[in-house]
């Protein structure tokens, strides 16, 4: 295949080939233009395309002289979830909650499959930044703020996107990109060189280890470089230091925006020089590249050694998809949302709930009358969050939900069939709220034997483009709860939110709170159950909830010095932390074994710890192992994550659970972004709540 690339090349005409790097979208306000771009038939991608749509792509390259078939990419974030009829899949941040490997690699194969039996070949997924200041808008896309989390769960999805060759990953948004000073979308990212390897790079290299295919660079700089015209880090890097062999896509527009926002080329063709010679092999969107490319290349400004590089790159990724030489195979449709997708979607939905408070109240095994109450309680846009059919390619605030999908309301209803089930909004998170709205959620719930109060946010509080600087819960969300309270009500509350927020007050006057984030169609009924408890919570947090606004950084894994150790008006320890999640299993933990005290470099440790279930009840429990470096020359966290093993316990039964951890994997980066391992004490931490911890200590020499 290699060489039938080279013969390919060779054939090309250098207009071929850079078109073969230009991406349009399917949706662009200039139809006359996008139409112009689909006659060439030598476009290398297309976006934004549904499957109903391919052939008008796909024909005129038929008709090409190469006949090279465009590669189309979707935003398939937490399923194919642009397309109506497809499985919408919890988000990043709710899947992350499950701790399951194995999990999200058949997620990612179940997404794969609906994709490509679209028509599609390309999912822009997953995302590897991290969600550690939550003013950012996008850390519902995230699988939190831990990049050993991210990395094993990044890792896994690809696997599944791109078993069988069905469709190619991308991992974005490269790189720093969620760490953006002010959780500004876009902005600067003010960290060095020797940070980003020590804990932004890490999750993208096991991308580039897991075989990704394709990356996206991110919109914003890092200390004042726009990625997108960073040679450092995209070719010298990514490509030759870790061995990233796939393609590297822009991100949306990215280069207009190094003209128009970032302000650090003159105009486009300027920034296609500094883009194509930093290595980016494809261009999301600027639909002035094609021209000004062309221009750079006969100008002498671009060489076309760099285009050929590129050209490879892209045809190279087509090729392990079967593009380039008609094995292409697809799914039938059938599989579009299928019955089988449904039951990985419920089971997702289950695992992602996280339990942060119960005093009792739960489960709730019956109840002659219930009362649900709140806005999220029967809205699917918010229970989806960002990247679905409501919110892209365009805004359809509007559209109506799938008929499969389970809200709050019409879960409880069909779990609790014997029991009156009455609702009220009692709300509005950005509409007008009233005090008749407000009573009459007070008299709903009057003769209620239970509450279950469903808050949060909605993608007007969250998503791309929408930081913000209080992540609380809006409205009179908080007022009801306390006025509930306040009437001797028993209260159930259900989060449906994109991020974490400052619930510190809410947890006070509810007996029990659960959250699920966006937790797609199945996520009503799996919370119903769950309250029921014919399912048993197994969700752990992969993100810290503050105790106030202002309390940020907010991550579980910062630094110890700080004179005070804490803000003046804040408690010192977040609400709920990384890790933290509770269950209707009690498990208790033995201390920590190591089969010894003392290791060499080259060795390994091997952990172990019993873990007994003290209750009557099955269930899952993530036993979570940290460390800690005691003594560096360089900064090292109070303790950070570097295993974690999700094992089932029945009632009453004792199981051992051991880890290998290789000495090597315990170092750091120096002040030269050398990596290196010291000798000297260190602790390991076994934790399955972030909370409590067995500790032990070990030397190596």
């Amino acid at each position: 295949m290699e060489q039938y690339i080279e013969k390919l090349i060779e054939q090309m005409t250098l207009e071929e080939k850079v078109a073969q790097m230009q991406q349009i979208s399917a949706n662009m306000a200039d139809k006359a233009l996008r139409n112009k771009f689909i006659e060439m038939g030598t476009v290398g991608s297309f976006l934004h395309v549904l499957g109903s749509e391919t052939a008008d792509y796909t024909t005129p390259a038929e008709n090409s002289r190469l006949k090279i078939s465009p590669i189309f990419g979707i935003d398939a974030i937490h399923g194919h979830a642009l397309l109506k009829e497809a499985t919408v899949f919890p988000s990043q941040l709710a899947l992350a909650c499950t701790f399951d490997d194995n999990l999200l690699e058949e997620i990612g194969y179940a997404t794969a499959k609906e994709v490509c039996a679209d028509g599609l070949d390309w999912v822009f997924s997953p995302v590897l930044c991290l969600g550690r200041d939550l003013r950012w808008g996008r850390i519902d896309e995230t699988f939190g703020e831990d990049y050993y989390l991210a990395s094993r769960l990044g890792s896994a999805i690809i696997n599944g996107y791109q078993k069988d060759n069905l469709v190619a990953a991308c991992a974005k948004h490269y790189l720093g990109y969620g760490e953006a000073t002010g959780g500004r979308d876009s902005y600067d990212t003010e960290i060095t060189e020797r940070y980003a390897r020590e804990i932004f790079l890490k999750p993208f290299k096991a991308a580039v280890d897991a075989g990704c295919m394709t990356f996206m660079t991110a919109y914003g700089t890092i200390d004042g470089k726009p990625l997108t015209a960073s040679r450092k880090w995209i070719t010298e890097i990514l490509k030759e230091e870790l061995g990233f062999d796939g393609f590297i896509v822009t991100d949306w527009d990215n280069y207009k925006s190094l003209v128009t926002c970032l302000h650090t080329a003159e105009n486009i063709e300027e920034a296609c020089v500094d883009g194509v010679t930093a290595g980016n092999d494809m261009a999301m969107f600027t639909c002035d590249f094609y021209e000004n490319t062309l221009k750079a290349v006969k100008s002498g400004k671009i060489p076309e050694s760099a285009i050929n590089e590129s050209v490879r790159r892209i045809l190279r990724v087509k090729a392990r998809l079967g593009l380039l030489d008609g094995t292409r195979a697809r799914p039938p449709k059938s599989v579009i949302g299928c019955e089988e997708h449904k039951k990985l979607n419920y089971k997702a939905a289950v695992d992602s709930a996280v339990l942060l408070k119960n005093n009792g109240i739960l489960p709730l095994k019956a109840a002659k009358k219930i009362a649900v109450i709140g806005e999220n309680a029967v809205s699917v846009r918010a229970q989806y969050g960002d990247w679905t059919y409501f919110s892209h390619p365009d805004p359809k605030p509007e559209a109506t939900a799938k008929e499969k999908t389970y809200t709050l309301l019409k879960g409880v209803k069909e779990v609790y069939p014997s029991s009156e089930i009455v609702y009220s909004q009692g709300y509005s998170i950005s509409g007008e709220e009233t005090e008749d709205m407000f009573n009459k959620a007070i008299d709903t719930a009057e003769s209620a034997e239970v509450v279950i109060a469903v808050l949060g946010d909605n993608l007007d509080w969250n998503g791309e483009g929408r930081d913000i600087v209080n992540p609380v819960l809006r409205g009179r969300q908080i007022e009801l709860i306390k006025e509930l309270n306040a009437k001797g009500k028993k209260i159930i509350c259900v989060l449906v939110n994109g991020k974490p927020l400052v619930i510190s007050e809410l947890e006070k006057y509810c007996d029990a709170l659960i959250e699920t984030f966006n937790g797609g169609d199945m996520c009503g009924l799996a919370v119903a159950k769950l309250i029921k408890g014919e399912e048993n919570f197994s969700g752990k947090l992969p993100i810290s909830f503050p105790n106030e606004v202002g309390s940020h950084p907010n991550y579980y894994n910062q630094y110890e010095h700080w004179h005070g150790g804490r803000y003046k008006d804040a408690q010192k320890e977040c609400l709920f932390p990384f890790g933290f999640g509770l269950s209707y299993s009690k498990f208790a933990y033995s201390e920590i074994t190591l089969d010894k005290d003392e290791f060499g470099k080259d060795e390994s440790v091997r952990v172990s710890v019993t873990v007994e279930n003290q209750s009557d009840t099955d269930g899952f429990e993530t036993v979570q192992l940290y460390f800690k470096d005691k003594v560096c020359k360089m900064l090292t966290p109070v303790r950070q994550l570097i295993d974690y093993k999700k094992v089932f316990i029945k009632a009453g039964q004792k199981i051992k659970v051991e880890f290998e951890l290789p000495i090597d994997r315990l170092g750091y980066y120096d002040e030269n972004c050398n990596y290196r391992v010291d000798g000297g004490d260190f602790t390991l931490f076994v934790s399955g709540n972030g909370k409590d911890f067995k500790e032990t200590a070990f030397r190596v020499n």
